[in-house]
């Protein structure tokens, strides 16, 4: 989530266009390593393919596998050329987070939310639905359990910079794997791991606190007992930090992102928002990555995302650069999974205070702009997974530079539901999902693969963004939300 402005930071033509580092000696002994492995490789397969080429002309049959592409984009690709993409380019298509009223432990829908995952998987070449939860399976939150259905793909996530606990890793691709809970889930694990969460800003503490206490205690405050304790129970009466913005986040509340705290091998109190400009800490956090990655691969994950951003998609540019050993654009030592190489760009994205038009779709239009650019830049990055989606119940960050909620124009607290008025939210989605399904590149690539709705009520600074009305039927957004994804699916299956 995005609730403070970030630090402004121009970058020179040549860090826009290739993300700068300081690399060890080790690293590039590495990266040498690894780029011999997949020269090596490249020559294996090339060889493979001249071989069957003599074997068609010798017998006189025309294989498919060498039939020349077409000119001009995707949608002229042959149906056989169109699978083979389809197979290692997937569309995730349209998910959620947040909890799904209407869905029973036993993993049975409600006719009407069966409704919306019938909509929601319309768009996904899986025909699931996707969701994904800040953890690594299904847990129980305040609101209840997260139960899903077999139509369900769930998206794991690596929430902090360390290293991930390999027992907690459920293998990809299974079902009926054991929730956090220890209870099972029908649903399906994904084969696309996710990236830590927010880096890029320092994000706020969560709760009574939300909005004022901007870093955790250092040492000092600790020290002098002056570190008040924020609590997550948005209900309980405002709190505030001490005079530093400082306040025990880690007691009875949590942070919105990563962003927020300290890491061990990195120097400062919120070391990740500046992280490209200390080489010593960027080789932490991706020697961290690497690890985590190599559990992930070893466990059956064909795919990995960047950094999930709040707000920079170069910070997202960067980490690709160093994870895949990158010297130029296009001039990677390695592309995939196997060495932590991430072929997705992760963010968020979220509008003001019902206000989308006050800069909001220009934001959302930047970031796939961006997108478009990494990817026109590196051909192996598949595209755009956007899985938190929604509006903040705040003024524009043109207009302040703190998400205070009910700060804005339209306070949530004014409309009964406490959603956008006018059926705002419904045509915010149809808005968003113009640029979701028009966006490609310059070859004709779709850029965004995946989009999550945040399916919360006034969490973290958000209206009620929640697609089902109390009595479990959906709401005008949640009828927006199965429309759109329902038009998203239909354009990329139509030639």
């Amino acid at each position: 989530m995005r609730f403070s402005r970030p630090q402004e930071h121009e970058e020179s033509e040549e860090e826009q266009a290739f993300g700068i580092w300081e690399s060890s000696a080790q690293d590039s002994e590495e990266a040498r390593d690894l780029g011999s492995r997949c020269r090596l490789l490249r020559l294996s397969v090339l060889a493979a393919l001249l071989v069957t080429a003599l074997l068609g002309l010798l017998t006189g049959s025309h294989s498919r596998h060498f039939r020349p592409a077409r000119v001009g984009g995707g949608s002229d690709l042959a149906t056989e050329e169109k699978a083979a993409l389809a197979a290692d380019d997937p569309m995730w298509g349209c998910g959620l987070v947040g909890l799904i009223p209407g869905i029973s432990p036993a993993g049975v829908a409600t006719p009407e939310a069966q409704r919306l995952i019938d909509g929601m998987k319309g768009s996904s070449s899986f025909n699931k639905a996707t969701y994904w939860n800040w953890n690594l399976a299904p847990q129980k939150v305040e609101s209840g359990v997260e139960h899903l259905t077999s139509d369900f793909l769930f998206m794991p996530e690596m929430w902090g910079a360390g290293v991930v606990d390999e027992k907690f890793v459920r293998p990809a691709g299974a079902s009926d794997f054991l929730d956090s809970t220890g209870k099972t889930s029908p649903a399906e694990m994904a084969t696309l791991f996710l990236g830590m969460n927010e880096p890029d800003i320092r994000g706020s503490c969560m709760g009574n606190m939300f909005g004022k206490c901007m870093a955790p205690c250092d040492p000092a405050s600790v020290a002098a007992g002056d570190c008040p304790a924020a609590q997550l129970d948005i209900k309980l009466p405002p709190a505030t930090p001490n005079a530093k913005g400082q306040c025990n986040c880690w007691q009875f509340s949590h942070a919105t992102g990563v962003g927020f705290w300290p890491l061990d091998g990195c120097s400062g109190q919120q070391p990740l928002i500046k992280l490209w400009q200390d080489p010593a800490c960027s080789n932490v956090v991706v020697d961290n990555w690497k690890q985590t990655a190599a559990i992930a691969f070893g466990k059956g994950y064909k795919y990995l995302s960047t950094p999930l951003v709040a707000v920079d998609v170069g910070y997202a540019q960067k980490f690709i650069e160093k994870a895949c050993g990158c010297t130029a654009p296009g001039q990677c030592a390695c592309t995939d999974a196997s060495c932590g190489c991430p072929v997705y760009v992760g963010f968020h994205f979220y509008a003001y205070d019902c206000r989308p038009e006050v800069g909001g779709y220009k934001d959302f239009m930047e970031k796939l702009s961006n997108v478009t650019r990494i990817m026109e830049l590196y051909p192996f990055v598949k595209g755009a997974i956007i899985n938190e989606v929604g509006m903040l119940n705040c003024a524009p960050n043109t207009e302040s530079p703190i998400c205070v909620p009910d700060g804005g124009q339209n306070p949530a607290s004014k409309v009964p539901d406490h959603g956008c008025p006018n059926n705002g939210l419904a045509t915010f989605i149809d808005k968003l999902f113009d640029y979701v399904i028009s966006q490609k590149t310059s070859d004709g690539r779709r850029v965004v693969k995946a989009f999550s709705w945040f399916n919360e009520n006034m969490a973290g600074g958000t209206y009620n963004l929640r697609l089902f009305t109390p009595d479990g039927t959906l709401n005008s957004a949640g009828e927006s939300y199965i429309r759109n994804c329902a038009r998203w699916g239909a354009s990329w299956r139509t030639p």
